[in-house]
């Protein structure tokens, strides 16, 4: 039985599997259940496992033949804080908890790999394989890199690889450069003068000021960025006062910025804060500006994104692989792996993302038809990029 044989005869254990995980949403740092059960399956297979890497983190470790280089291949765990609407017999048994992302297909598809690798063991050198903690918004990836992955586990590059909605199901989109952009927060708090609302001469509205930099903030996107280099600044809230005869004396705007290039991020962190400097001039006000940095951006090594597309298109054909995709201002924590190591993050079709079935959205569902797909993609990206050298 060859590798493709042995996982078409687990594909009905293996959506079985799936479909647990799916069912036992965990969140951020809590993914206790499934680390163990991805902890337990690895090592039912004879796999040297490690655990408790960045809190929930599990790596297990697969060699074969002498000497030979060394890869990483990732998938992320954790769900999301979101109640389900679906009605499935698979659907979360917890309310308030969702594998709305995939997550749960992730891990599947690299459990099935893990599998054909060991029975196979066709290649040469080392297969770190990391199933990460906390990817949605709380950074295990670089909890994990802070606990030393990369220095107890010495992988030269890394993997990942995420289900896409939108994308027929089966097909790849591999980007060289950015895939995925950052995800940086800022607060704006404007300090006024509370007076009676029938007398606004007597204060300094924050509102107002509050306002003119909603309005203001769009310029960066629109006037101080070349317009080739994609970026979204947006105001997500707005706080003030509390009553309707009543001026504040304070104002809260909080927002997000995303793009594509590290050197952009500054650019527009310095521009913001010139602007809120000018409105608080202009209006009397007091502005605090507070930028954080969130995510960085998911940036593809161009070598290993020409790699993994010379091997999607080796599984589904040259059609099936799309070179060219837009990327997306969504962001993803595998940046932090390709800030250490180069490697290359490549999308999965999922199918159309009817019926809400797209990332994020309570009717959300991972496509069980692509597991294999999935599965085979790592399998012949360890078998190409560690040949073994047999004929």
């Amino acid at each position: 039985m060859d590798v493709w044989e042995m996982l078409e005869s687990r594909r009905t254990h293996l959506i079985a599997m799936r479909r647990d995980f799916h069912a036992h949403p965990e969140l951020a740092f809590e993914e206790h259940r499934t680390a163990e059960r991805v902890a337990a399956h690895l090592e039912s297979l004879g796999i040297e496992v490690h655990t408790g890497i960045g809190g929930t983190g599990v790596v297990g470790v697969i060699r074969a033949g002498e000497g030979g280089g060394a890869m990483g291949l990732r998938a992320d765990m954790d769900a999301l804080s979101i109640t389900e609407r679906n009605d499935f017999p698979h659907r979360s048994r917890h309310p308030g908890r969702m594998h709305a992302c995939g997550h749960d297909g992730h891990t599947t598809m690299l459990l099935a790999a893990a599998e054909a690798l060991v029975a196979t063991r066709n290649f040469r050198g080392t297969v770190y394989l990391i199933f990460q903690p906390a990817e949605e918004g709380e950074g295990g990836a670089r909890a994990m890199i802070e606990e030393g992955l990369l220095d107890r586990f010495p992988m030269v590059a890394v993997f990942g690889m995420h289900n896409w909605p939108g994308l027929e199901a089966g097909h790849f989109a591999v980007h060289s450069g950015p895939v995925m952009a950052c995800a940086d927060r800022f607060d704006i708090e404007v300090g006024g003068h509370g007076a009676h609302g029938a007398m606004p001469h007597l204060g300094v509205d924050p509102v107002l000021a509050g306002a003119a930099l909603v309005q203001a903030l769009q310029s960066v996107a629109s006037r101080t960025i070349d317009p080739l280099d994609s970026i979204v600044v947006s105001i997500t809230q707005f706080h003030s006062g509390e009553a309707y005869n009543v001026i504040p004396d304070r104002a809260r705007l909080s927002g997000t910025v995303r793009a594509f290039r590290p050197e952009i991020q500054e650019r527009v962190e310095a521009t913001m804060q010139r602007i809120c400097a000018g409105v608080a001039a202009a209006f009397g006000a007091s502005v605090h500006f507070e930028y954080r940095r969130g995510y960085p951006p998911t940036i593809n090594d161009s070598r290993a994104a020409e790699l993994c597309a010379s091997v999607a298109e080796s599984l589904v054909g040259v059609q099936g692989v799309r070179r060219q995709a837009r990327p997306s201002m969504g962001a993803e924590d595998f940046a932090y792996f390709l800030m250490e190591r180069p490697g290359a993050y490549v999308w999965l079709g999922n199918g159309p993302g009817e019926g809400g079935c797209t990332l994020h959205n309570p009717h959300y569902d991972f496509n069980d038809e692509i597991l294999l797909t999935g599965a085979r993609y790592w399998v012949r990206l360890v078998e190409t990029y560690l040949p073994s050298g047999k004929k």
